[in-house]
This record gives structure tokens, C-alpha cells and sequence, in this order.
């Protein structure tokens, strides 16, 4: 049992699962846990976070893309790294 390769909290976004964000989505960012994700993708490598308290005009959070290794599990599993 795996979390989605690619999912994002935004329910705009076309990759928003709610039901795997209400069971919990763990990341681990290049060996380090992340819990300031908006979006991930496991197969391209890479995360969004936000960029401080900068908003766009439609109010949403600045992100910006950071690439490098993800590992996505479920919070009620834990992580095999």
C-alpha cells in the first residue's frame, strides 16, 4: 500500500486526493522529514514549499520547486528508510 506518486494539498489542483491526505501523507525530503510540502512528485523528484509569507494575487502561498530524492509514505506505516 503506497501514497500517490504525484499529490498536492491545493483542492484546485488536479492532483488533489483527499482521501489519501485524510489518512496522512509522510515525506522524506533527502533523508530529511518534511512537513511543509504543498505538492510532491516521487518519480520526477521533486517538492513544492512555500517561499516565506509571499502570496499571489489570487491569495495563494509563493512556492517554489526543489528538486532531489522523495520518499512518500502513509503516517500510519513507518518510514523504511
Amino acid at each position: 500500500d503506497t501514497p500517490p506518486d504525484h499529490l498536492a494539498i491545493n483542492p484546485a489542483s488536479p492532483f488533489h486526493d483527499a482521501a489519501a491526505l485524510e489518512r496522512g501523507v509522510g515525506i522524506r525530503f533527502n533523508d530529511v522529514e518534511r512537513d511543509n510540502v504543498e505538492e510532491y512528485s516521487v518519480s520526477e523528484g521533486w517538492i513544492r514549499v512555500q517561499a516565506g509569507k509571499a502570496r499571489d494575487r489570487r491569495g495563494n502561498p509563493m512556492t517554489i520547486k526543489v528538486k532531489g530524492t522523495v520518499v512518500a509514505y502513509f503516517l500510519d506505516q513507518k518510514p523504511d528508510a
